[in-house]
């Protein structure tokens, strides 16, 4: 069976509260540390977050954690969030090795930092700014969602 090359040219895309302040962290983080460039970043209260979660099969307004859509796969919490760390360079991608505790554990630790999350580290009072460098990998909400994600096929 032949390889999607389209698949493997799709990017991964991270959905983050544009309102936190520990998510706008966690972009940054993540930018910094994915020297292949793989991330694509939008905001879940973004026209473009609300219409990829949609395609997604999820409803934006009963969502508050990070979503990562990579290769046809939706992966939320700790899932996303551990996927994340695995991309990036340096020893991150051993946090990783924490996937094999069951999804309901590593997620009520994920739980518990989101709920703290605004009392924590506050509200972002502005949008992050990307870097001209980096501006490229922020998704516009007029881009089309043909560029990236993979096509739902027909049945």
């Amino acid at each position: 069976m032949a390889a999607d090359t389209r698949n493997d040219q799709m990017p991964i895309i991270m959905l983050v509260d544009g309102d936190c302040a520990l998510c706008h962290g966690m972009t940054k983080f993540a930018v910094q540390r994915d020297k292949h460039q793989r991330f694509r970043i939008a905001a879940l209260q973004s026209e473009i977050g609300s219409k990829l979660l949609t395609h997604a099969g999820l409803d934006a307004q009963k969502l508050d954690s990070l979503v990562l859509l990579e290769h046809g796969r939706v992966y939320v919490k700790s899932g996303a969030a551990l996927r994340v760390f695995r991309r990036l360079g340096g020893l991150w991608p051993l946090l990783y090795a924490t996937i094999v505790l069951p999804a309901p554990i590593r997620d009520y630790g994920y739980s518990w930092i989101a709920r703290m999350r605004y009392r924590m580290f506050g509200q972002a009072d502005i949008c992050m700014l990307p870097t001209a460098a980096g501006r490229q990998r922020f998704i516009e909400d007029n881009e089309p969602l043909d560029h990236l994600i993979k096509p739902k096929r027909k049945s």
